[in-house]
């Protein structure tokens, strides 16, 4: 196990979908038992596997005590939505509201190949989602409306991290707030 640098906003890696595990080996666990240190020791929700430089479908999450990971998800989500505060441990010290589903049934496998799946509603719900969408190469500040992903994009502009030489730079502890922090 190990603590893997959680890669920033800039990096492609965050941009490129993910690919679907075909090989549920050590390496597999390996790379789950990194995520989850790594998620541990940032400390976050969640964190996906793009976000450690990693091109498959896999991520952790930390929500409520409950700690857990899954493979290849799909998501059922339902037409009731929250809207709530969101931050991302690759957008180090960023909030924003966005509007996710509500609740969220998330089909998969763990990392020894079996079929699980996860229900969850309001923080886990959110959870499961954001990391999916890391999966697809998509960010939360995508899924902001157009006022907040331009104040979004002027505050990664303003940051101390952005641009910097290496987008691998670790930032932790993060400070406390929303999902993601």
């Amino acid at each position: 196990m190990a603590i893997r640098p959680i890669r920033l906003f800039g990096d492609p890696v965050l941009r490129r979908p993910a690919i679907e595990v075909e090989h549920f080996d050590n390496d597999l666990r390996q790379l789950v038992a990194d995520l989850t240190d790594t998620m541990l020791d940032a400390p976050g929700a969640g964190l996906a596997a793009p976000q450690i430089g990693v091109g498959l479908r896999v991520f952790t999450w930390n929500v409520d005590g409950e700690v857990g990971h899954l493979v290849n998800p799909s998501l059922e989500l339902s037409s009731e939505t929250q809207d709530g505060p969101e931050g991302c441990l690759s957008l180090p010290e960023l909030t924003y509201d966005c509007l996710r589903a509500l609740s969220v049934v998330a089909s998969g496998f763990n990392m020894h190949g079996d079929p699980v799946t996860i229900e969850g509603s309001e923080l886990l719900a959110r959870a499961i989602q954001h990391e999916t969408d890391h999966l697809d190469g998509v960010l939360f500040i995508d899924r902001l409306d157009d006022a907040g992903r331009k104040a979004a994009m002027r505050e990664i502009r303003e940051s101390e991290w952005f641009g910097l030489e290496s987008p691998t730079v670790r930032v932790s502890p993060h400070a406390t707030g929303g999902f993601g922090r």
